[in-house]
């Protein structure tokens, strides 16, 4: 099971040398990747009417995952770069696959493109892009992603793209990068299960986290896919998940549940500084091992 560290995105502030600090650390400490959320923007609570209550606001820090992986690329060497995920309807995909294949050229091949549909709609007025159907465009998002990833040259004539004899240069060393996906309705998991290479669950350790992890496994047998080359991300967070006594539970839970990846959240423990952040995953990974 791959270990790695979820950016803390919300904690760490825009000075250069901290997240440099930061990401060599991880690096260092042995862990396999470094894991990054993405909003493009933040809205005031006003514009969801009372209707719900966002987890982020504009207030709220969120730095580019792509350009941010460019300058992780450059101090870094060996950790995999992830995003978990970007919001992928609210983007152009021609635009997202030459962005993603620049990263993996930067990086040596060390992007994994996590995808998801999002929930702000404030994002996606800004954006230019319709909020009302990012379901149904995504599959065919992901369909065109991997044709420019691995062709010189595409045709593509769907319902939202068209690409006529047009391509990317340079194309990425992984062709295609490997896309893993979010999502816990019941219509997501059956998409993951079709068209992604891999699925973070957002189910907690325990009974409900198994029932999730077997029924996406059913989805993905049901598509006609090896449900033990399908990758499954778990998470353990410091906020929401266990206090650090049982780090070794939680770690061994998600491996008897064949869990592949795991990732360490520590947004949102009242950490105070980012150097607090690297004392945590040092202690993680040492029970880790």
């Amino acid at each position: 099971m791959r270990i790695g560290a979820i950016f803390p995105q919300l904690e760490i502030g825009a000075d250069a040398v901290v997240i440099r600090d930061y990401a060599q650390s991880v690096e260092g400490l042995g862990y396999d990747h470094i894991l990054v959320y993405d909003h493009v923007l933040g809205a005031h609570v006003d514009r969801f009417e009372g209707r719900f209550r966002p987890p982020y606001t504009h207030q709220s820090t969120f730095h580019e995952p792509f350009v941010l992986f460019g300058y992780l690329a450059a101090i870094t060497t060996r950790v995999e770069l992830a995003t978990g995920i970007i919001i992928l309807p609210q983007r152009q995909t021609a635009l997202v696959a030459k962005q993603a294949a620049e990263v993996d050229v930067l990086s040596g091949g060390r992007l994994r493109l996590g995808v998801g549909i999002g929930w702000n709609h404030v994002e996606y007025e800004a954006l230019g892009e319709q909020f009302g159907n990012r379901g149904r465009r995504v599959e065919e998002q992901i369909a065109l992603l991997r044709r420019l990833w691995t062709e010189e040259l595409v045709d593509f004539d769907g319902k939202y793209h068209s690409v006529q004899q047009a391509g990317i240069n340079p194309l990425p060393i992984q062709r295609p990068i490997p896309i893993w996906m979010g999502g816990s309705a019941d219509a997501a998991m059956r998409r993951i299960a079709k068209v992604a290479d891999g699925w973070y669950p957002q189910q907690q350790a325990g009974p409900n986290g198994r029932e999730a992890v077997d029924r996406m496994r059913s989805y993905v047998a049901e598509a006609g896919r090896d449900p033990n080359t399908f990758g499954i991300e778990g998470r353990i967070g410091l906020l929401t998940t266990t206090p650090e006594e049982k780090w070794g539970e939680a770690l061994q839970w998600w491996r008897d549940i064949g869990a592949t990846h795991i990732s360490l959240n520590t947004i949102g423990a009242g950490l105070a500084s980012p150097k607090d952040h690297i004392e945590t995953l040092r202690r993680f990974r040492q029970v880790a091992g």
